[in-house]
C-alpha cells in the first residue's frame, strides 16, 4: 500500500486534502479503516456507492482486520500440531467411524464456557490430535485462548519449573487458558513428582476451565498409569467427572 505500518506515506494520486485524511486516520491508529479509504479514493466508481454502503465497508474491513489479527496471535501461541486443521467433508467418511452430530455440538465451544471437559479416545492414526486441533481453531475463532502440548512435554516443562522454583508460576499459567489440551496422555512416564505435578495443573483448572485430553488409551486404563492410587483418585476424578467424551475407531488415516 502507499504507507507503511509505522508512518504514512503520501500517496500522489490522492489531493493533499485526501492524504491528510487517511493520516489522521492513521495517526488515531485505524491503519486497516485509511487503508480501506484509500482504496475508495482510487477506485473511479467509488461514487455510486451510497454513503452507508461506503461507510460501512470502511468499518467492517477494520473490524475484520483487528479480528484477523487477534487471531494469529492466539493461534500462535496455541502451538498446535496442525494450525490449518478443519472440519472438512472426510469427516462423515463412514469408515471413520465418527459421532458427527457430536463433533457438530462440540464445535459450538459451549462446553468451554460451562466448563466441561473433553475426552478424545482412539486407536493410533484415527485422526484425533487433528479433530482436537480443529476444534482448538475453531475456539481461538471465538478469541479464546488455547494451549496445546502433548502430555510428556507438559510434565518435562512442569518438572524444570519445580526444580527453579517457579512449579507456582508455570501452575497458573497453565490455569489461564480457557482451554488446555493436553495430547498423547498415556504415552509418558508418572513418576510420584510427575503425578504431584499433573495433580497440580488438573486441580487449578478444576470447574474453572475447559481441559481436553486425547489418549490412545481407553479412559478406563488411565488408573494403570499412575504410581499412586491416592493421586490416580484425585486426578482421575477432576478429568473424567461429567466430562464429553469422543471415540475415534476408525481406519487410520495414516495409511
Amino acid at each position: 500500500m502507499a504507507y507503511t505500518q509505522k508512518n504514512y506515506t503520501y500517496n500522489d494520486k490522492l489531493s493533499t486534502d485526501e492524504n491528510l485524511l487517511l493520516n489522521k486516520l492513521f495517526k488515531l491508529r485505524l491503519s486497516h479503516m485509511s487503508e480501506a479509504l484509500e482504496k475508495q479514493f482510487l477506485n473511479p466508481n467509488t461514487a455510486l456507492e451510497d454513503f452507508h454502503t461506503r461507510i460501512s465497508e470502511i468499518i467492517h474491513y477494520e473490524w475484520d482486520q483487528r479480528q484477523n489479527t487477534k487471531f494469529n496471535k492466539l493461534l500462535k501461541k496455541a502451538s498446535l500440531k496442525y494450525p490449518t486443521a478443519d472440519f472438512d467433508s472426510g469427516l462423515y467418511e463412514s469408515d471413520r467411524m465418527l459421532d458427527t452430530h457430536t463433533i457438530e455440538l462440540l464445535q459450538k465451544c459451549e462446553w468451554i464456557d460451562e466448563p466441561k471437559n473433553l475426552l478424545i479416545t482412539g486407536s493410533a492414526g484415527a485422526g484425533k490430535t487433528y479433530i482436537a486441533n480443529a476444534l482448538c481453531i475453531t475456539a481461538l475463532q471465538q478469541l479464546r485462548t488455547v494451549k496445546y502440548i502433548r502430555a510428556n512435554a507438559l510434565l518435562l516443562e512442569s518438572e524444570k519449573a519445580r526444580q527453579l522454583g517457579h512449579a507456582y508460576d508455570y501452575t497458573n499459567q497453565m490455569a489461564a487458558y480457557d482451554l488446555l489440551v493436553i495430547d498423547d496422555f498415556g504415552l509418558m512416564e508418572l513418576s510420584m513428582d510427575k503425578c504431584r505435578d499433573l495433580f497440580e495443573i488438573i486441580e487449578t483448572r478444576d470447574c474453572k476451565k475447559a481441559t481436553m485430553i486425547v489418549s490412545q488409551l481407553p479412559v478406563i486404563k488411565w488408573w494403570d498409569l499412575f504410581k499412586d492410587n491416592t493421586y490416580a483418585d484425585a486426578c482421575l476424578s477432576r478429568m473424567t467427572s461429567k466430562a464429553y467424551r469422543l471415540e475415534c475407531n476408525g481406519r487410520d488415516m495414516r495409511k
